[in-house]
């Protein structure tokens, strides 16, 4: 796909009018109450992957149907095959991040998934795009802390080493499922794309299921309120204001706004469940927080090459 060689715009940290900032707190409240609400919900965590992306394709489905359903009928071959492969990685990012908060806490969990842009800027960087020197001073930053973090946590429970390396696996589908992602949403809505994506995600996610033998239902009434708070909440209203907010702010603002997730669930989860980290967890995750906020910055300084290589 032809590109140019223009450079990518500046983004501005200027806050969007009061209405979308208010948007974008629930959004992220929405979004910091995912990873504690999986945490507490009594239901195989690959079954709460399956739902939450098969629930979320129903509803927005739904919504394509009946106010734009003329939008499914024009998509190209190419669309409809970026829309699958972003899917699918969209499906092993919930299938691996969700399973890993059975293995270590909240905090490092969210910690480790957070450090998706840093995977990003390596995708972009195969792709041939060029890097800003000061995107890798954060990029070396936030490793540092994920090996700081991931060896404080397995000094309390070497099992944790299985949950830190589901967590980092996540952060990487959902690199590559933002960068196949962002080419699908330059022709497609958001709707329509959604609705296709979850889709995809779920059956990807389904074999997997299958293949661990987790059940698929009976869960208690209870659970089933959880799952549909969890997709209701962090699936549609949390990232749907995301996108309502992209339409009059920054994406850098929206992106360094959204890292308030990670001491937000470790809060809730501090309170809610009990899961207090170790004192030395702190410095480690204040390391990949700042390597990442270095990175978002500089993303500005990328330069695109004349051609980007196919997907």
């Amino acid at each position: 796909m032809s590109s140019g060689s223009a450079h990518q715009s500046v983004d501005s940290l200027r806050p969007p009018p009061a209405g979308d900032l208010l948007a974008l707190g629930v959004a992220v409240v929405f979004i910091a109450l995912s990873g504690p609400l999986i945490a507490a919900t009594a239901a195989p965590f690959l079954a709460i992957a399956f739902w939450r992306c098969f629930i979320g394709s129903g509803l927005t489905g739904i919504w394509v149907l009946l106010r734009n359903r003329q939008s499914l009928w024009v998509l190209t071959k190419r669309e409809l095959k970026l829309t699958a492969i972003a899917g699918v990685f969209l499906g092993l990012h919930f299938a691996t991040w969700i399973p890993s908060l059975a293995f270590t806490s909240v905090a490092a969990s969210t910690a480790l998934v957070a450090t998706q842009p840093i995977w990003a800027a390596f995708i972009a960087r195969a792709r041939g795009i060029r890097i800003a020197p000061a995107a890798w001073v954060g990029i070396f930053i936030a490793l540092a802390g994920v090996l700081f973090l991931t060896g404080v946590d397995v000094r309390l429970d070497s099992r944790h080493l299985i949950g830190d390396l589901l967590a980092l696996a996540g952060a990487v589908f959902a690199a590559a499922y933002v960068s196949v992602g962002e080419r699908v949403r330059q022709t497609v809505s958001t709707a329509t794309m959604t609705f296709l994506l979850y889709g995809v995600a779920a059956m990807t996610v389904l074999p997997i299921l299958v293949i661990f033998q987790q059940e698929l239902i009976g869960f208690s009434a209870q659970a089933w309120l959880m799952i549909l708070a969890i997709t209701l909440g962090a699936q549609l209203l949390g990232h749907t204001l995301l996108n309502k907010v992209l339409k009059n702010s920054s994406a850098t603002f929206v992106s360094l706004t959204i890292l308030f997730e990670m001491p937000g669930a470790a809060i809730v989860a501090a309170v809610w469940l009990g899961q207090t980290p170790p004192v030395a967890i702190y410095p480690a995750a204040a390391m990949i927080l700042l390597g990442i906020v270095i990175v978002i910055r500089s993303s500005s300084a990328i330069k695109e090459p004349l051609e980007s290589p196919p997907i």
